[in-house]
C-alpha cells in the first residue's frame, strides 16, 4: 500500500491536470486554413507598415547624409556626411529656430486646448439638457482635415473684406493672415535675431483650436463614461466636493487616456503643416513641416538632402516625447 501511494503521488505531482493540458491544446493547435488566415490578417498590415513607414523613414535618414536634386538621376546622389546638419544648424538657423519655437508654441496651445476639451467633455457626461446638440457642434470640426479647416478660416473669418473676426474687431480692418508683426519677442545668446509670436501664427493658433478642442472632448468623454460610478459616490459620501473628486478620484482614473491625449496633441503640434499650407504659407508662420516641404518643393527646392536632414530633426522631437512619456507613465503604474 505504500508502494503504491508513492507511485500514485509522483505520478500526480509530474503529469499536469487534465482539464489543464486540454486548455492548453485548444489553444495551441491551429488548423491550416487558421493559420493561414491569422499569417494574412497579421503580415499584411506589417508589410504595409514597413512598406509605407520605415521604408520611407530609414530613406529619409540616409538621404540626409547625401546632396542630390531630386531631378537628377539616382545616380547623381553624393555623400556629404553631417554636412546637411551643420547647414541646418548654422548656416539655415534664421529658418530652423523660428519654426522650431512655432512647434513649440503650438504644442503648448494644443496642451491648453486639450484641458479645454476635457472641461467640456466633464460637463457634458452630466447629462445636462442638449447635451447631443452640443457634441455635434463640438465634433463637427473634427470630420474636417486641417487643409479645409485652413480654408473656411482663411475665407469666413480672416479675411480682411469679408471675415467675421473683421466685421466684429473694433478697430480698423486688421490683416489676420499677412500680419506678421511680433506680439512678443525675446532674445537668446547663442541667435543674432529674436525668436517671437507672430500676429498671423495667433491667428492659426485659434483656427487649430477650433478643431483640436472637439477631438480631444470625444475622447475624454468616452473615457468618462468608462469610470465606475462606485468611485465617484464613494468619494461623495467621504465628503468631497466637485474639483477634490475630479482631482482625486475621476481624473486618475482616466489615465491611460492621458497617455493618448498626451502623445496625440505632441504629434499634432510637430507635423502641423495643411493647414499653413492652406494659408499660402505667410511669412511668421513657418514650421518644421513647412521647412521640409520648401526645401523639396518649393522656392530654391531640389535640396533633398537639406530637407531630409529637417525631417529627421522632426522625427527626433516626435520619436523622443513618445518614448520618454510613455516609458516613465508605464513605470509609475507597475510601481
Amino acid at each position: 500500500m505504500t508502494v503504491t501511494s508513492q507511485v500514485d503521488d509522483t505520478t500526480s505531482a509530474v503529469e499536469p491536470p487534465k482539464g489543464r493540458r486540454q486548455r492548453k491544446r485548444r489553444y495551441t493547435t491551429l488548423s491550416r486554413g487558421d493559420r493561414f488566415w491569422l499569417s494574412v490578417m497579421v503580415g499584411v498590415p506589417a508589410f504595409l507598415h514597413i512598406l509605407l513607414v520605415w521604408i520611407p523613414v530609414l530613406a529619409t535618414t540616409a538621404l540626409s547624409f547625401t546632396k542630390w536634386d531630386n531631378l537628377a538621376p539616382l545616380t547623381d546622389i553624393r555623400a556629404v556626411g553631417f554636412q546637411n546638419y551643420w547647414f541646418i544648424f548654422t548656416v539655415f538657423d534664421t529658418n530652423l529656430f523660428p519654426a522650431l519655437f512655432n512647434n513649440f508654441i503650438l504644442v503648448f496651445w494644443l496642451f491648453i486646448c486639450s484641458a479645454i476639451g476635457m472641461f467640456f467633455a466633464y460637463l457634458l457626461d452630466k447629462n445636462i439638457r442638449g447635451s447631443r446638440v452640443y457634441q455635434s457642434i463640438y465634433y463637427f470640426p473634427v470630420v474636417l482635415s486641417l487643409a479645409v479647416v485652413g480654408f473656411i478660416w482663411k475665407s469666413t473669418m480672416f479675411s480682411r473684406d469679408r471675415g467675421l473676426l473683421n466685421a466684429i474687431w473694433p478697430g480698423g480692418k486688421v490683416d489676420f493672415v499677412g500680419d506678421g508683426t511680433k506680439i512678443f519677442s525675446f532674445d537668446l545668446p547663442f541667435l543674432d535675431f529674436p525668436l517671437g509670436l507672430s500676429k498671423n501664427f495667433a491667428a492659426l493658433l485659434i483656427a487649430m483650436a477650433w478643431r483640436h478642442i472637439g477631438y480631444i472632448m470625444v475622447m475624454y468623454l468616452a473615457g468618462l463614461k468608462g469610470v465606475d460610478m462606485a468611485l465617484r459616490e464613494a468619494a461623495a459620501i467621504d465628503g468631497c466636493n466637485e474639483w477634490q473628486s475630479f482631482r482625486n478620484v475621476v481624473f486618475p482614473a482616466l489615465k491611460p487616456v492621458n497617455v493618448v491625449v498626451a502623445v496625440i496633441t505632441v504629434i499634432e503640434a510637430l507635423r502641423a503643416y495643411d493647414i499653413i499650407a492652406a494659408l499660402n504659407e505667410p511669412r511668421g508662420t513657418e514650421v518644421m513641416g513647412t521647412l521640409v516641404t520648401k526645401s523639396l518643393l518649393g522656392e530654391g527646392g531640389g535640396r533633398v538632402g537639406i530637407g531630409s536632414a529637417y525631417g529627421v530633426v522632426l522625427l527626433l522631437l516626435c520619436v523622443v516625447f513618445i518614448i520618454w512619456y510613455v516609458t516613465n507613465h508605464y513605470r509609475e503604474t507597475e510601481q
